[in-house]
Order: structure tokens, then C-alpha cells, then sequence
């Protein structure tokens, strides 16, 4: 009986000895998250919230934009948390930084991540130099205040923006480029089978020109039901975004 007291004695001791090198452990693991991962987190956790308020609401921006737009909102929402970190860094350098830190995350590679944030710092900033709308309102949201929804708003009517105006251009290139190559692919095969003696440069000229048949005026086209379909006068409060 005297073992087994002896023995629970030990053990107890031991695990009082093992408590605190394991709560020693977990805050230096704590500090070991740098100032980029805690405003990626935040960044994160804000952009979480703000997204159910926008899912419902029936939004057709081109894919480019609206990736920007929230892009720039991040760059806000981080900077100013940065701002509390006590940086030794500029906070809003630090931001791009973070963001650059979260696409890399997200799968994107550290060249395109690098790119991505020198078009996004050029972007943040209008031509007078203040921070764009985004970025704003980005700084100065709060939790669950439906403030990317507000900038959306914004621009719900802007067709330079909208999902219609980017697919009509996906649509023209598309047939732009396939036509186009199509058009040329059986003008060199048809003068090559039918006209063997031409020579190269002859057969490269009526490939071209094919081409040049389809492209040229699909253009023209585009260019026209732009302007009936899509242009607008311009009251435009896109500079802002």
C-alpha cells in the first residue's frame, strides 16, 4: 500500500513539473506568429463577415473588379489593425505586405503575388494622391457593419464594371482569336494545296488577309453595339473605387 502512496506521490509531482513546461511552450509558440500571419487573420476574419452580406445581393461585376475591389478593402482593413502593432515598419506597407503573405496561401505563386501588389499599391491611390474608396472604407470598417456591400453600391450601376460589358468582351475576343485563326489556318491550307507555286511570304500574306477578314470586322461590330449597348455618359464615380 505504502508503494502504490509512494508512487501516486510521483507521479503527481511529475505532472505539476510537466504543466508549466507545457504552458511555456504554447505562449512561445503564440509569439512566434509574426504581425504579417495576425493581420492576415484579421484580414480574414473581417472579410468572412462581410461576404454574407454581399452573397444574397445579386451583383454582376466583371471578375477583375470585384477581385480588386476586395483586394483594396484588405489592404484598408489590415492597415489599420497594423496601426495597433506597435510596427516598426510603415503600417500601410505592411498591409500590401500581409495581403501579398494571404494570396501566397491562397495558391498563388510569389512572383505573380509580388506583381499582383505593385498593381494593387499603383491602384490604391487616385491621381491627387488620397486613398481610394476601397481602401477607405476598408480602414475604417468595423465588425459586421456591411461595409463592402456599401462599396458595391457604388458602383451597381457602372457598366465600364459590370459582369454584362466582361463577358461581351470574352465573347468577342473569343471569336476574334478562333475565327481569325480558323479563316487563316484554311486560306494557307487552300493556296498551298490549290496554288502550289507560291511562295512563302504569298501564302503567310493570304493567311493574314483571311484573318484580317474576320477579325477587322468583328471588331468594327463590337466597337458599335458598345457604344449602343453599353456606353454611357460619363458621370462616373469608378476614379473613387
Amino acid at each position: 500500500m505504502r508503494q502504490y502512496i509512494i508512487s501516486d506521490s510521483i507521479n503527481l509531482k511529475l505532472s505539476q513539473i510537466w504543466l508549466p513546461i507545457t504552458t511555456l511552450d504554447d505562449i512561445k509558440t503564440e509569439l512566434s506568429i509574426s504581425t504579417h500571419d495576425i493581420c492576415v487573420q484579421h484580414g480574414e476574419k473581417i472579410l468572412a463577415s462581410q461576404l454574407l452580406f454581399i452573397k444574397n445581393k445579386g451583383y454582376d461585376f466583371a471578375p477583375p473588379f470585384r477581385e480588386m475591389t476586395i483586394h483594396l478593402y484588405l489592404v484598408g482593413v489590415m492597415w489599420r489593425h497594423g496601426e495597433s502593432l506597435n510596427l516598426v515598419t510603415n503600417p500601410r506597407e505592411h498591409a500590401l505586405e500581409s495581403l501579398r503573405t494571404m494570396l501566397v496561401r491562397t495558391g498563388m505563386s510569389d512572383k505573380n503575388a509580388q506583381k499582383r501588389i505593385l498593381f494593387l499599391n499603383k491602384m490604391s491611390q487616385t491621381e491627387d494622391g488620397s486613398d481610394t474608396l476601397a481602401v477607405t472604407v476598408g480602414y475604417q470598417t468595423m465588425q459586421d457593419d456591411n461595409s463592402l456591400a456599401m462599396i458595391f453600391d457604388e458602383y451597381r450601376d457602372e457598366m465600364r464594371v459590370s459582369g454584362a460589358l466582361w463577358r461581351f468582351y470574352n465573347r468577342g475576343k473569343k471569336i476574334m482569336f478562333i475565327g481569325g485563326g480558323a479563316t487563316a489556318f484554311i486560306a494557307i491550307w487552300f493556296v498551298t494545296i490549290f496554288i502550289p507555286s507560291s511562295s512563302g511570304i504569298a501564302i503567310l500574306a493570304a493567311g493574314l488577309s483571311a484573318a484580317a477578314l474576320v477579325v477587322i470586322p468583328t471588331f468594327l461590330v463590337g466597337v458599335l453595339l458598345y457604344r449602343v449597348k453599353f456606353k454611357k455618359t460619363p458621370a462616373s464615380t469608378l476614379p473613387r473605387s
